[in-house]
C-alpha cells in the first residue's frame, strides 16, 4: 500500500565529471519513478489491471474470486516464509503454506467454524512438524521463536484473509460487500498518496515509515469517506453512516497494516517481499492493507447492515 509520501528533499543535481574525461554521452532515460520510489507507469498499469479483474470477477462470477484470493493468498504466503527462511527463521513452509489454503478455503463450506477449525489444526501440525524437522535425535533450534512466528504467519495471511471469504458468501449481496471494502482501501491509498505528495510535511511514524505523513492520512480519511458514503449508499443501499464508520475504520486499520508490514521488512532489511508485481513488489506489498480491511469490514458490515 503507498499511502501519505512525504516528499525527499530536492537533490543538487549538477552532473560531475570525473578528472579521467568522463564521457559526454547522454545517459539513457531512468523509468519514471514517483516520489515513493516505485516505477510509476509500471505500478498504474499493474494496478488498474488487477482493480479491473477484480470487478469484473465480483460483479460476473463472484464465486471465482475465491479461487483468485486463495492463489494470492498462497502467494504471499510463501513469499513470506522464503523472506523469513533467508533470514534464519526456519518456519515451516509446507505445513505453513497448505494449511492456509484449507484456512482460506473451508470458510467457503463451513463458514467460520471451519476457520478456526482449520487454524487450530494447522497450528499443530506446524508446532511438530518444527520439533522434529531435523530428525528424532536433534534438538530444534529456536523452536519456540519460529513457532511463533509461523503462527503469527497463518494469522496474519490466511485467516485474515478468510474474512473475506465469509463476507463474500453473506446473501444477498456478499459480491458487493467485498467490492465495497476493496474500492474503500483503494480510496485510502489513491488519497494518502495524493495528499502526501502534494502536502506532506509532517511525518507519522518516520522510525517505521519515513515516508508515510499525517496530511497523507488525512487525505486518506477524505477520499475513503466519500467512498463510503457512495459504496455503501448505492452498492449496498444502507445507511450513510454506515460508509463513514467504514471508510475511517477501513483507512485506521489500513494503514496499520501497512505499517506493521513496514518494520517486518525493517527487521529482515529488505524493501519488498517479492517482484512479481512491477511497481509494487510481491503479491503480499498489495495485500498488507487489504488483509486487515477484511476482517474489519465483515465486523462493521455484518453488525450494521
Amino acid at each position: 500500500m503507498t499511502t501519505a509520501a512525504v516528499p525527499p528533499d530536492t537533490p543538487a543535481g549538477a552532473p560531475s565529471g570525473g578528472a579521467g574525461g568522463a564521457s559526454n554521452a547522454p545517459a539513457a532515460p531512468a523509468p519514471r519513478r514517483s516520489r515513493a520510489g516505485r516505477n510509476l507507469p509500471a505500478a498504474l498499469a499493474v494496478g488498474l489491471t488487477l482493480g479491473i479483474s477484480c470487478i469484473a470477477v465480483l460483479l460476473f462470477v463472484p464465486k471465482v474470486f475465491i479461487g483468485v484470493a486463495g492463489v494470492a493468498v498462497g502467494i504471499a504466503t510463501w513469499e513470506v516464509a522464503k523472506r523469513l527462511r533467508e533470514a534464519d527463521v526456519l518456519v515451516p513452509r509446507a505445513p505453513l503454506i497448505a494449511g492456509g489454503q484449507a484456512v482460506f478455503w473451508l470458510g467457503w463450506p463451513f463458514g467460520a467454524s471451519g476457520v478456526v477449525g482449520a487454524f487450530a489444526a494447522t497450528v499443530l501440525i506446524c508446532m511438530v512438524w518444527r520439533l522434529f524437522d531435523h530428525g528424532l535425535n536433534t534438538a530444534p533450534r529456536n523452536f519456540l521463536r519460529d513457532t511463533a512466528i509461523t503462527v503469527f504467519t497463518l494469522a496474519w495471511i490466511p485467516l485474515l484473509a478468510s474474512f473475506a471469504v465469509l463476507l463474500l458468501l453473506e446473501d444477498p449481496d456478499g459480491n458487493l460487500r467485498v467490492l465495497t471494502f476493496m474500492i474503500l482501501v483503494v480510496c485510502s491509498d489513491v488519497g494518502g498518496y495524493v495528499a502526501g505528495v502534494l502536502f506532506g510535511r509532517h511525518p507519522m511514524v518516520p522510525s517505521i515509515s519515513p515516508k508515510k505523513s499525517w496530511e497523507g492520512f488525512c487525505g486518506s480519511l477524505v477520499f475513503a469517506i466519500i467512498g463510503g458514503l457512495l459504496t455503501v449508499t448505492l452498492l449496498l443501499e444502507a445507511n450513510s453512516m454506515v460508509g463513514v464508520v467504514l471508510g475511517v475504520g477501513l483507512v485506521v486499520v489500513a494503514t496499520l497494516g501497512d505499517l506493521i508490514e513496514s518494520q517486518i521488512k525493517r527487521e529482515l532489511g529488505i524493501k519488498d517481499m517479492g517482484t512479481m508485481l512491477p511497481g509494487h513488489g510481491g503479491i503480499m506489498d498489495r495485500l498488507d492493507s487489504m488483509l486487515p480491511s477484511a476482517f474489519v469490514s465483515w465486523l462493521v458490515l455484518t453488525t450494521l447492515v
